[in-house]
């Protein structure tokens, strides 16, 4: 864009702004306004995209630190209104005006002098920093890339360990992401090419996607490995027993419970874990024996009687032992 029409546009006011708005004021703006006169979402309207292609110019350089500050400062030197014209009777400030001003050749309308400069070899501001301000001093600048995007998605369990495509909205339409298999809860996706567009040709934005994984009421990750809590009556976790145990996604697995197998011990499914482009995992099953809260009076019967039958040792002395030091 030609430093001219940095004199000729208001961009706080096509944004809708003050002069001192922030950062983060201007981008909300700029996503609301982005949304409702885009193209896609106004197809055909001629007013619509000619206002789209405004407030996306007056973004790239308000969001830009250092073409903010030139083009508040260019703009001060007209107080917001000035504009390169020939000089002349009935005409408005000219070049004459302008520079005369700025070099100190003429006197203004107050008939004070401007401010002087000189130029000397490795001194102070001479001729070349002076037309710098309008764009013509300085080594020429190469397409900027648009600004990357932050977006965020939840997923639930199965999908991000599968993995899928998904349909994010974005203020420019639809983009498709591809999930890939076993992403992790907080994980990062770059999309590329699918952000900001750059205001002057330069190569868009990236879309910069966190992940977040909801629950699962059953399995949880552990790095590449599923796990679950799978609960087994006294009697299985102390004679041996085959049970089924569930799978993500699949059909249930049988696993074989040893005789004396105690609660915490961890039995491994091999291949039924998470699988990715860095292997595949396990599933790994903890064992937990579930104490029955009510009992009929035969089993307690029973129960009592085997009471007096098992061994008589304690559990705990191990443990007793070992706190005492």
């Amino acid at each position: 864009m030609a430093s001219q029409d940095w004199f000729d546009k208001d961009f706080y006011q096509i944004l809708g702004v003050t002069r001192g708005a922030t950062d983060a004021e201007l981008k909300k703006v700029y996503r609301k306004l982005a949304r409702q006169y885009h193209p896609d979402s106004n197809a055909g309207d001629a007013a619509a995209e000619e206002k789209f292609k405004e407030i996306s110019e007056a973004y790239s350089v308000l969001s830009d630190k250092e073409q903010r500050a030139e083009y508040d400062q260019m703009r001060a030197m007209g107080h917001g209104g000035a504009r390169f014209t020939s000089g002349g009777p009935g005409g408005g400030q000219g070049f004459e005006d302008v520079f005369g001003g700025m070099f100190g050749g003429g006197a203004g309308a107050g008939g004070g002098r401007g401010p002087q400069f000189s130029y000397q070899q490795g001194g102070a501001q001479g001729f070349e920093d002076i037309f710098g301000m309008f764009g013509g001093g300085g080594a020429p600048r190469g397409p900027r890339p648009g600004r990357n995007i932050q977006a965020t998605t939840t997923l639930d369990f199965e999908t991000a360990v599968r993995g899928n495509t998904v349909t994010l909205q974005s203020a420019s339409g639809q983009v498709k992401v591809k999930i890939p298999a076993g992403v992790a809860d907080g994980q990062k996706i770059k999309v590329r090419g699918k952000g900001e567009p750059s205001p002057d040709g330069g190569p868009a934005g990236d879309i910069i996607l966190t992940v977040h994984v909801r629950k699962h009421p059953v399995f949880e990750r552990d790095g590449q490995n599923l796990r679950l809590i799978v609960p087994v009556t006294f009697s299985e976790a102390a004679l041996g027993a085959t049970i089924e145990v569930p799978t993500l996604g699949g059909d249930p697995v049988k696993l074989r419970i040893q005789p004396g197998t105690p609660s915490g011990r961890v039995l491994r499914v091999k291949g039924r874990g998470v699988h990715s482009a860095k292997g595949t995992g396990d599933l790994l099953a903890e064992v937990q024996v579930a104490v029955p809260s009510h009992l009929s009076d035969e089993a307690r019967a029973a129960l009592e009687a085997f009471r007096e039958l098992e061994p008589q040792e304690n559990p705990r002395e191990d443990l007793l032992a070992r706190a005492r030091g």
